[in-house]
């Protein structure tokens, strides 16, 4: 049923959901590797589709930024669509000196300064979907793609005052930065969805690197494609 910020139709949606931060990058992911694809919703210019990757009906939904929008666009997903599966596809800042950009990281632990996760009660440790993060590693073996796993920190903030954050969650084991996964794993585990952050690594806030326009989306594709077999594995 359409929703105050879903207007798809029941059964729009399929039983997992690709989730980037941005729109513009939702239709990216519909245009270059669905077929079959079909616009299911706009409100407020959040763009949604369904299509098929390699036979299998996989859907696209952006999340907007920052964990207050990312909850809506979850909660409706799964509470009113029976959304089994999220997938966040995304970028991130590095906090570690060890990790590269270009890197593609699977979240096995999420940390965060939000208060979202306390507020809706949530206090066990925000954790993915080990079968999906099983079935990230093995696809990622089988085709060749570098995929580190470890622990993200999601901020409420985007511009920090100093280093401090950065240096307190390097410390912590953090390898790197973003702002919905926490959200993400623990409205999935309150909500009975499986769910799995991939990110791929565009700027690094130890030595200052940053890629390119054109360097991010040729390696965000990667990411998006070992998203997308991820579906089909786990479907």
């Amino acid at each position: 049923m359409p929703t105050p910020h879903i207007s798809a139709p029941d059964g729009a949606f399929a039983d997992t959901v690709l989730m980037p931060g941005d729109p513009k990058r939702a239709t990216h992911i519909a245009e270059a590797f669905l077929s079959d694809v079909e616009l299911v919703t706009e409100v407020r210019g959040m763009t949604g589709y369904t299509g098929t990757f390699e036979g299998t009906r996989v859907s696209v939904m952006p999340s907007g930024m920052g964990m207050p929008s990312a909850a809506i666009y979850i909660t409706e997903l799964v509470r009113f669509y029976g959304v089994q599966r999220l997938i966040r596809v995304g970028t991130a800042g590095v906090y570690s000196p060890d990790v590269a950009l270009r890197q593609v990281v699977a979240g096995d632990e999420a940390l965060t300064n939000s208060c979202i996760p306390s507020e809706l009660g949530y206090t066990t440790p925000m954790l993915p979907s080990a079968r999906l993060l099983q079935i990230a590693q093995t696809v990622a073996a089988e085709t060749n793609t570098d995929l580190l796993t470890g622990k993200v920190f999601s901020s409420d903030i985007f511009y920090e005052p100093d280093d401090s954050t950065r240096e307190k969650q390097a410390a912590m084991g953090v390898i790197a930065v973003e702002m919905e996964c926490a959200a993400l794993y623990a409205l999935c585990d309150m909500e009975g969805a499986e769910a799995l952050t991939l990110l791929t690594m565009t700027d690094h806030l130890v030595t200052g690197e940053h890629l390119s326009s054109e360097d991010r989306q040729t390696t965000v594709d990667e990411m998006l494609e070992l998203g997308l077999r991820v579906a089909v594995a786990a479907s």
